[in-house]
């Protein structure tokens, strides 16, 4: 006679299989009232989908990254724009400056 074979159940942090189409579903309690949860569902589109999630749980940081690397090189190209604006309007202002003496000059040279 073989010894009878115990099923070994997992947890949250030691899960018996990483595979999601091998886990049990998820039931829900006693305690828990009546429609709280989702139904248990055991088709192949929800084992999926429950994969698809873990995936793209485990993209978030990237995703989170790639976003927080965005809004830096937007704020850096804002900041180039606003130095360059800045060191148009200090070019104008010396060109002005300039002409006023060149007109200056010139009148000057007229008057005598």
């Amino acid at each position: 006679m073989a010894p009878a074979r115990t099923q070994l159940l997992g947890t949250i942090d030691r899960p018996r299989t990483h595979d999601p189409r091998n886990q049990a579903p998820m039931t829900t309690t006693t305690r828990e009232p009546v429609g709280s949860a989702t139904q248990d569902v055991t088709t192949t589109g929800a084992n999926d989908s429950r994969q698809n999630r873990t995936r793209e749980m485990q993209l978030i940081p990237e995703a989170l990254a790639r976003a927080h690397m965005h809004d830096r090189m937007r704020e850096a190209e804002e900041g180039r724009q606003a130095m360059r604006l800045m060191a148009a309007r200090r070019m104008q202002r010396r060109a002005e400056r300039a002409s006023m003496r060149a007109r200056r000059a010139l009148a000057m040279a007229v008057m005598h």
